[in-house]
């Protein structure tokens, strides 16, 4: 069935018994490519039969269906075309595991970040009403976006605007791990009822047309409706806020989906469909565990377990170190936005329950509660993805950075991170926060450093930035010492070879070895180690030196060590705008030092697409 698929038309041909053939071969499809390349499972088997459904009623690429996140989008990229280019998924120059709108025309909008569906969406919209169109436009986001503060506004305007849109609530009680807060509990309210929407729009209008009475019979019927609903569940936010609310229906059924589908057409106004599915449906070992198999890299299709062997990683030193340190000081609390597995808090949760704080997918809730915090004598800690912190930039300048409050902003995933592509690539932090006054910016070359750093971070009273990268330590590189961290001063991990005199020759006539100062910052200062043992075989005197803070930058140490060096190299896992080459070319300018070469090894101006980490070091970082 599966290999007759090459295109939305294929697919509302058949059957409803064919439809569910089609379903079983896409899920072990999905399972056979996730298992040799890894991806997103959990979500993606979860909307198999939603995603058959929605190419059934709707006609893509008319109809527009944005996806919120967009990890989910498998199966639409299979039935729209793409069904042999899944096997390279994630691979360099292979297609994306999000929408990409460069890749296919049914990929409407580009997503990677939660709760940006329903503005997208609307906006579209509203497009399509202005230039006279009639199309429809579709959002599906999962109940853990919801929480998002932007879906929440988008819902707002959305209602009130009466435009003709239908949002797609895909509740599976999953975001990343398990979904919390307020409006998990109220779509727990709405889970356990029936399908109480069946409203028959047809006999709607055929009492509508009967003379005299129609119209006020229709008026009487609708109040009576929406009481009724009022009695059945309490406080109908989304009716109440402008939506015509459809569900719960069952998202593994595709005959009920067609019809609710269906049916939503038939409103010109506001509609959420409130879905019911099971992440990981279909892989039992995901169903049983869908937060591990949410993102997962290869893995054994019968036992589940992964191809590669699990080794420490930058999360779980942060997490560990970060138990051990509010062990003794019981200011400390942990906050996360709704990434406890993913940051390493989940030891942190168990222990220390009252002083952890999962406050769902809202990192810029997360910040300015960290400041609220802070402000009445707590340290509170908060890992946050590098690609998330864009989020709560805001918060981060006004609510912390300007009242100089003691909170500890940990970006993971700094730098690449490989097979997410553009929008999860962690290349922008140093730039932006090496922009902001008050911040302290410090990066770690390995876990022993990760630990000092957070130490000393919570004794600071001032804000600081850590940034560590995904994955662990370099396999090649193992530094045998790491120096005291002290505010704003370098570490010299190698220092310059003494010249050798030569006995049997004046010393005016001895060619001096050139000399190379290496200067990196974070996961990097290991490559700088690799690049001096290779310069060396080129007989070059070579130093290299951890800068560890980017801000405050040691600035007066760093003058001395150029003005020593013929040569100076910075590497960095950021981009080449505003980090530590910008640093570097800012103290050699002010000084006017001369005869100074200068190379930098960083990210080019521009956003990196997908491909494993080595593959985008090669291509971008040491392209020469």
């Amino acid at each position: 069935m599966l290999e007759k698929i090459n295109s939305p038309e294929d697919v509302k041909n058949l059957s409803y018994n064919q439809k569910k053939e089609l379903a079983e071969e896409i899920r072990k499809y999905v399972l056979d490519v996730v298992s040799q390349n890894g991806g997103h499972l959990a979500s993606n088997l979860g909307v198999v039969e939603l995603t058959i459904a929605l190419h059934s009623v709707f006609d893509v690429p008319k109809d527009k269906i944005v996806w919120d996140v967009g990890h989910q989008t498998y199966i639409h990229k299979i039935i729209t075309g793409r069904r042999e280019e899944l096997k390279t998924l994630r691979k360099l120059d292979g297609i994306a595991g999000f929408p990409k709108t460069k890749e296919s025309k049914s990929d409407c909008f580009n997503t990677g970040h939660s709760s940006t569906s329903i503005s997208a969406a609307l906006g579209m919209a509203r497009a399509r009403d202005i230039k006279g169109e009639k199309n429809s436009v579709i959002a599906v986001i999962g109940d853990g976006a919801l929480t998002g503060g932007m879906a929440i506004e988008a819902l707002n305007d959305a209602g009130f605007s009466k435009c003709k849109i239908t949002v797609i609530l895909n509740d599976n009680e999953m975001s990343i791990s398990p979904n919390i807060g307020g409006l998990n509990m109220f779509l727990s309210k709405l889970r356990t009822k029936k399908l109480y929407t069946k409203s028959n729009v047809s006999l709607k209008k055929f009492i509508w047309k009967i003379p005299i009475i129609g119209k006020p019979i229709v008026k009487i019927v609708q109040r009576l409706k929406r009481s009724i609903k009022q009695l059945i569940i309490p406080k109908m936010f989304f009716e109440d806020i402008g939506f015509t609310y459809l569900g719960p229906v069952d998202g593994h059924n595709i005959e009920e989906l067609e019809n609710i589908l269906k049916l939503s057409e038939q409103v010109d106004a506001p509609v959420l469909i409130h879905v019911l599915t099971k992440k990981g449906k279909g892989y039992e070992i995901a169903e049983k565990n869908p937060d591990k198999y949410h993102a997962t890299g290869p893995f054994d299709l019968e036992t589940g377990k992964s191809k590669k062997a699990k080794s420490q990683d930058y999360s779980k030193v942060f997490g560990n170190k970060l138990v051990e340190l509010a062990e003794k000081n019981e200011k400390i609390v942990a906050i996360t936005a709704s990434m406890k597995d993913g940051t390493g808090l989940t030891e942190f949760q168990k222990k220390f329950p009252t002083r952890f704080f999962d406050i769902g997918i809202a990192e810029q809730h997360a910040i300015t509660l960290a400041a609220g915090m802070a402000m009445e004598g707590l340290i509170p800690v908060v890992p946050i993805y590098s690609s998330f912190y864009q989020r709560c930039y805001d918060q981060v300048i006004h609510d912390i950075a300007i009242q100089e409050l003691p909170v500890v902003l940990c970006v993971d995933r700094a730098g690449i991170v490989g097979a997410d592509g553009e929008t999860h690539q962690g290349l922008l932090d140093m730039a932006f926060f090496r922009l902001v006054p008050n911040l302290t910016i410090m990066a770690p070359k390995d876990f022993k450093e990760l630990e000092n750093m957070l130490e000393y971070a919570v004794n600071l009273k001032k804000p600081v930035i850590i940034r560590y990268p995904r994955g662990g330590e370099d396999s090649e590189i193992k530094f045998e010492k790491c120096e005291e961290i002290k505010t704003g001063k370098i570490e010299i991990i190698k220092q310059y070879e003494p010249e050798e005199k030569d006995e049997n020759q004046e010393e005016l006539d001895k060619e001096e070895k050139q000399k190379v100062t290496i200067i990196a910052i974070g996961k990097m200062v290991a490559h700088a180690m690799k690049m001096a043992n290779n310069l060396e075989k080129e007989n070059k005197n070579v130093q290299v030196i951890n800068a560890r803070f980017l801000k405050p930058l040691d600035r007066q140490a760093i003058l001395q060590e150029l003005k020593n060096a013929n040569e100076v190299i910075t590497i960095e896992d950021g981009t080449i705008i505003n980090g530590l080459a910008t640093a570097i070319k800012e103290i050699i300018a002010e000084e006017n030092l001369q005869n100074i070469t200068l190379k930098t090894y960083a990210y080019p101006d521009k956003f990196i697409e997908h491909g494993s980490v080595d593959e985008l070091e090669k291509k971008y970082l040491y392209k020469d």
